[in-house]
C-alpha cells in the first residue's frame, strides 16, 4: 500500500491540546490532515507505532482514516524547527468522538457489536495500551453507523522496543468500557456468541495478510525519524510469532467472557 506524500498548502489552522499536540494541516491533495510530528530530535518510535498500526488496521478491514506523510512548510508554522516528515491522517467528517456521554449515540445494532470486537482483537494483537474505557480513540460516523478507530501511538505497548510484547490486561482494553457494555446489553447472547466463533478466522487471515506488508513498511519509514529499521524489524516480526498469535486468541476471549459476564 502506498502512502502519499503531501505538502501544507497554508498556515496551521489548528493545534489539539492533546498528548502528542497534533496539528491541523491543509494539504496539497485539498483534503485536512490531523498530524504527528518530530517534536525532538531523538528516535521518532511513535510516529513509527502511528504509521505501523494504521497500516495493520488498513489491512485488518477497520474503518481507520487514510494516513500520509507530510511536509509542513515552516513559513505555514512557527513552532516547527526541523524538516522531518509529519504523518498525517485524513480528517473525516461528520464523525464525534467516542466519549462516556457519547456512547449511547451509537445505534447498539449488530453492526457495531462486530466492529467493536475486530478492533479490541486488533489491539490486543498490536499491543495497543491506549484503546480503553478512559480513552476510547474512537470516532462515530453517525450517518454511516461506523466506528473509526484512530491514534496508533502507544501499540507496541506504548511504543517499547527494547522488550518482548506483553499481552493486554482487561484494563487495557476497549471491551472494559460501558459502550462496550451498551452494546452487549443490546444484542442477544446468541448473536454474539456466532459473531465470536467466525472472529479466529478473521484474525488468522487478516495477521496473514499482514505478515506480507512487514518489508514494505520498513522501506517506507522516513529515514528522517532517526528509527533503526533493524529494530523496527525486530518488533514487527513478534507479531507474527506463533506463541504470540495463539496467546493473543487466549487473552482476548479470556478477556472477552469476563466482560460480557459481567
Amino acid at each position: 500500500m502506498s502512502i502519499l506524500l503531501l505538502d501544507s498548502v497554508k498556515s496551521i489552522e489548528r493545534q489539539y491540546l492533546t498528548g502528542e499536540e497534533p496539528v491541523l494541516v491543509m494539504c496539497s491533495d485539498k483534503n485536512a490532515y490531523i498530524c504527528k510530528y518530530m517534536r525532538s530530535s531523538m528516535p521518532a518510535y511513535k510516529l513509527v507505532c502511528e504509521l505501523v498500526g494504521a497500516q495493520m488496521a488498513a489491512a485488518w478491514h477497520l474503518n481507520t482514516p487514510e494516513i500520509a506523510f507530510v511536509r509542513i512548510r515552516p513559513s505555514h508554522w512557527s513552532k516547527i524547527n526541523h524538516s522531518a516528515l509529519a504523518i498525517g491522517s485524513r480528517k473525516k467528517d461528520g464523525v464525534v468522538d467516542i466519549t462516556p456521554s457519547i456512547s449511547r449515540q451509537v445505534k447498539p445494532n449488530a453492526m457495531p457489536l462486530v466492529q467493536l470486537l475486530r478492533i479490541a482483537l486488533f489491539d490486543f494483537w498490536m499491543a495497543n495500551e491506549d484503546r480503553n474505557a478512559n480513552n476510547a480513540n474512537l470516532l462515530y460516523d453517525v450517518l454511516n453507523e461506523e466506528l473509526i478507530p484512530i491514534d496508533y501511538g502507544c501499540i507496541f505497548n506504548t511504543a517499547t522496543f527494547d522488550f518482548p510484547l506483553s499481552q493486554l490486561t482487561t484494563t487495557d482494553s476497549i471491551l472494559n468500557s460501558d459502550l462496550f457494555q451498551y452494546i452487549v446489553r443490546n444484542n442477544h447472547p446468541m448473536v454474539i456468541e456466532a459473531f465470536v466463533s467466525a472472529l479466529k478466522n478473521y484474525y488468522m487471515a487478516c495477521v496473514e495478510s499482514c505478515g506480507q506488508m512487514s518489508s514494505q513498511i520498513l522501506m517506507s519509514m522516513p529515514t528522517d525519524w532517526n528509527v533503526p529499521a533493524d529494530v523496527v524489524g525486530k518488533k514487527l516480526g513478534q507479531l507474527f510469532d506463533s506463541e504470540w498469535i495463539e496467546g493473543v486468541w487466549r487473552n482476548f476471549t479470556e478477556c472477552l467472557t469476563e466482560n460480557i459476564e459481567k
